[in-house]
């Protein structure tokens, strides 16, 4: 059989759905007994978030198509308005998971923990009610903006993600003589923190109320010799999916802020409202917003769990958390020795969290003050608040040096941060390349280019996570840094390419997207298939966060049916169902949920024994192999190839973070019965610390000057 005989929709799972799959075994790691308390209560928070971004862009993008007329199926057969009718089924059981685990499971646990959180203002006691009416006074009634609605005005804008208090005011009539009931809203202030701790009623145990709450109870008094008749929190998402013609924008930067601003504004595609919301409320809610029955989810429970995540960062509650650990230093850098020499010395891996980011921020930072370095050059996709990197370019720039970044505006979400970024880095005399027309640039890597006394050399850092000292503390990520002349001619090209439209005629060791990396990785998949069907041994190991990508699987499909072990490491989304006879039987597909997020993508290739292994910034999703500018690279250092494939074997044995894709498309957990535990994430960290601790030990001993004692004087006796 051919390829094209393995692309019928029911080898395949639609993509939202399998998406939906992935927050399930979030859900999974926040109703899971043997974790810390507060680390269930974590892993709520981010099904929580995950599912707000899930609307705000997938639902959102489905939403559109079913409006524009488009019914094309999918690659599982499904039109988008099917997609969206079994997406609504999915959402409303996976948020009635999600509090039946906080309502039945957490909350009670709180309690014995020391942690009473008040879901209701009507469970405060008399003190506490003390309290809150005067933090009410104080801290909260001079923000809040009270809203009605009647003849003169019409209903408020309500802001996307905003949590509000839905109210019916009762007024009289003067000239009908009888009672009318009023729309008005408030929006809980974000500028407030959301929980709020208040005065325990028991001896070292703590309280807390969630603002909304607080709000509620006084909400009388923003409405003076009205009647309030009733008052429910409410919760819209929008549609925050940027669509940007950029042909016909003229200047980008420009165009996406304005289209920042419309994000806030945009259709509302879900309605959360509390389960005892007043009818007549709810449907004056439903009308204005637009909504059907299936985008309103009523909730029984405090609404936006992300505010979960709060809780956790409350003090005093250690013993009920995972220790966070600490990144280890890199034993390469171990030394006194300068960044440079270090890497002229020998290719350098990094695994992050495990291994510290801070050689990645010192290499930007040394070349910045270094006299010898004469260019710095440096993709940015998403960045931290206060970027310690972005600080050391804006320096490199001042101290005269060629800086060119390319910051990526379409980072989703993370616009408004790059734009801040980019008009910072240019007034500090960078030159910013807002990346390619119509293409993301999503690659990881940095060049420095220094004066040395054999001539130029080029250093390269390449990754497979983003330029973020934040994140690069909770993501799993890889990188090397390398002076090899192939990787800095390619390096440069790449630049060029990306300030200058110039494709090169041939690359010397990267494989970039869009134009190069499909056809490489398919190649590379032909050629396990033929060795299979030639009986040499062929498989084939890789981690990515999602697999979508129908032409791709379908190769791996062909490649399973010619024989060829395929074992796939996938975070989120897989669109591929394993375990079809003659097609799939040959794939195996787990997925790692822990305390760091997944994020390194990793392939290894048998090649007929002369394995080949290769990192970089793309998944297999038709976004990173046709539209975006993405980085592969080979990893060919000896020892460097065998610490990458060391973190697929581990990966591979987890059998306590890992899920196991199954053929009816559920993931269940490993049977750990009779087994050794192996937490992959947790022994990256001890193998991480041992690794240091042992280079430091001998780094120690090296250092030891041993000083061979004098001989003694000759000493003359006398006869």
């Amino acid at each position: 059989m051919e390829r094209k005989d393995f692309e019928k929709p029911e080898y395949f799972v639609n993509r939202e759905l399998s998406w939906l799959k992935f927050d399930d075994r979030v859900l999974c790691e926040a109703k899971d007994k043997t974790l810390p308390l507060f680390d269930r209560l974590k892993f709520l928070s981010i099904t929580a978030s995950n599912l707000d971004e899930f609307f705000m862009v997938r639902v959102a993008s489905l939403k559109d198509q079913v409006h524009a007329g488009y019914d094309k199926t999918d690659i599982a057969g499904l039109t988008p308005k099917e997609q969206l009718q079994k997406i609504s089924e999915q959402t409303h059981e996976l948020v009635h998971m999600q509090y039946s685990t906080l309502t039945r499971s957490l909350l009670p646990l709180l309690e014995k923990a020391g942690l009473h959180m008040i879901l209701a203002h009507e469970e405060l006691s008399e003190k506490q009610k003390k309290f809150v009416d005067r933090y009410f006074e104080e801290d909260v009634y001079p923000v809040l903006t009270p809203m009605a609605m009647d003849s003169s005005r019409p209903f408020p804008l309500i802001r996307n993600k905003s949590l509000n208090i839905g109210a019916l005011i009762s007024k009289k009539d003067k000239k009908k003589g009888k009672e009318l009931l009023e729309f008005a809203t408030v929006q809980v202030p974000s500028v407030l923190p959301r929980v709020i701790e208040i005065p325990s009623e028991r001896d070292n145990t703590k309280a807390v109320i969630l603002l909304e709450e607080i709000i509620e109870r006084n909400i009388g008094k923003l409405f003076l010799s009205n009647n309030v008749v009733c008052a429910h929190p409410y919760r819209v998402m929008r549609n925050a999916d940027l669509t940007i013609d950029e042909d016909e924008a003229e200047d980008l930067l420009v165009e996406i802020q304005k289209q920042l601003k419309k994000r806030q504004w945009g259709e509302v595609i879900r309605l959360e409202v509390e389960d005892r919301m007043d009818p007549r409320l709810l449907k004056i809610l439903k009308t204005e917003f637009d909504v059907k029955n299936d985008d309103i989810f009523s909730i029984s429970g405090p609404l936006d769990l992300t505010m979960l995540m709060k809780v956790y960062g409350l003090e005093g509650f250690d013993q009920y958390k995972t220790p966070k650990y600490v990144p280890a230093p890199v034993p390469a850098f171990q030394n006194d020795k300068d960044i440079f020499q270090v890497i002229r010395e020998g290719d350098v891996f990094l695994h992050h969290p495990y291994m510290s980011f801070d050689p990645v921020v010192n290499f930007v930072r040394q070349a910045a003050r270094d006299p010898e370095v004469l260019a710095i050059k440096q993709t940015l996709y998403r960045v931290s608040g206060n970027s310690p990197i972005i600080a050391a370019l804006a320096q490199a720039a001042e101290n005269g040096k060629q800086v060119s970044v390319l910051v990526e505006l379409k980072a989703r979400f993370d616009e408004e941060n790059n734009i801040v970024w980019a008009k910072m880095l240019e007034k500090a005399g960078c030159h910013v390349i807002y990346g390619l027309v119509g293409l993301k640039t999503h690659s990881k890597i940095t060049l420095v280019v220094r004066r040395e006394e054999t001539g130029i050399r080029r250093y390269v850092h390449l990754a497979t996570g983003n330029y973020n000292d934040s994140t690069a503390k909770l993501y799993t990520d890889c990188g090397i840094f390398t002076c090899d002349e192939r990787f800095g001619e390619d390096a440069t090209a790449v630049f060029n390419m990306l300030s200058g439209y110039s494709e090169p005629k041939r690359w010397n060791k990267l494989i970039v997207a869009p134009i190069w990396m499909k056809d490489r990785f398919l190649k590379l998949i032909e050629r396990e298939a033929e060795n299979a069907k030639n009986g040499i041994p062929a498989y084939i190991r890789a981690k990515m966060n999602s697999l979508c990508d129908p032409v791709i699987m379908s190769a791996l499909c062909y490649a399973s049916s010619c024989g060829v072990k395929i074992e796939l490491l996938i975070r989120g989304i897989c669109c591929l169902k394993v375990g079809i006879p003659g097609v799939s039987e040959n794939i195996h597909v787990r997925s790692i949920v822990g305390e760091f997020l997944e994020h390194s993508r990793i392939f290894c290739f048998c090649n007929g024994g002369s394995e080949e292994v290769f990192m970089g910034s793309a998944d297999w999703m038709p976004r990173n192999l046709d539209r975006r500018v993405e980085i592969v690279f080979p990893v060919e250092d000896e020892k460097i190839r065998e610490e990458v494939v060391h973190v697929l074997d581990l990966e591979f044995r987890d059998n306590v973070k890992a899920h196991i894709l199954q053929p009816d498309g559920m993931y269940v957990k490993v049977d750990k019965r009779g087994k050794t535990l192996i937490n992959s994430q947790m022994e990256f960290c001890r193998e991480a610390q041992e690794a240091a601790d042992k280079n430091k030990k001998q780094s120690r001993e090296k250092s030891r000057v041993f000083i061979p004692a004098e001989p003694a004087e000759d000493v003359e006796i006398e006869s």
